[in-house]
């Protein structure tokens, strides 16, 4: 029986109210948090940075997983960690370094996750697969919300979880993206680990614990 965790994105919390809205991703289900960082330029929007994330890690045990969508994230990878990351997931498409990356968070004592757009192949992480410990499949395009789940985003899932089996590789595959009642078994039956889901959990919508198909488990 597989495992399943749930990581619930803060950027669909009310900023309000972070202290509280990290208390509902503890008692309902959360495994990880997902802390989006953007910088208005890899993707359109800005969100919150280093002192946001220095704020909140206080307030939970919870392991945070700063997705960085952000170009060069070399640049800023060890900030985010002394600012409380834990798991730190970077773009291919946003680095020519993406080994460097990885050294840099594994140096650290963390876990590194690599992330890739939905039109992105996996083929183009080849060479990271047996290093990393976490690939995030973007089922919907970074940066803009209200999205619909991405079909042909489940079969990069599927091919990774064929990889991830024959090889015997350690990463955890995470999807991100138009996760809602409607879709989640659709990713869960593919192979995925880790679930993040934003609007769809903030308001309800994702009861966790009524979503896991039979053969998954929660940790």
């Amino acid at each position: 029986m597989k495992n399943v965790m749930l990581s619930p994105s803060l950027l669909s919390a009310d900023f309000a109210n972070l202290g509280g809205e990290l208390l509902k991703i503890e008692q309902n289900g959360g495994s990880l948090v997902h802390i989006d960082v953007m910088d208005g330029h890899f993707v359109p929007p800005v969100s919150y940075g280093q002192p946001v994330i220095t704020s909140i890690r206080k307030c939970t045990k919870l392991p945070f997983d700063v997705h960085l969508m952000v170009e060069k994230p070399e640049q800023s990878i060890p900030s985010f960690i002394d600012a409380g990351a834990d798991y730190v997931t970077f773009h291919m498409e946003a680095t020519n370094h993406a080994d460097l990356c990885l050294d840099l968070i594994h140096k650290a004592g963390k876990k590194a996750g690599i992330a890739i757009c939905p039109a992105t192949p996996i083929g183009v992480m080849e060479h990271l697969l047996p290093f990393a410990d976490l690939v995030l499949v973007m089922t919907v395009n970074p940066g803009f919300g209200g999205q619909k789940l991405i079909p042909y985003t489940v079969q990069k899932v599927r091919a990774l979880a064929d990889i991830q089996r024959e090889k015997g590789y350690k990463f955890l595959i995470s999807v991100d993206g138009g996760i809602n009642p409607s879709t989640v078994n659709s990713v869960l039956e593919a192979g995925t680990d880790i679930v993040v889901s934003g609007s769809s959990f903030f308001s309800g919508e994702l009861k966790w614990e009524r979503q896991i198909p039979s053969g998954f488990s929660q940790p």
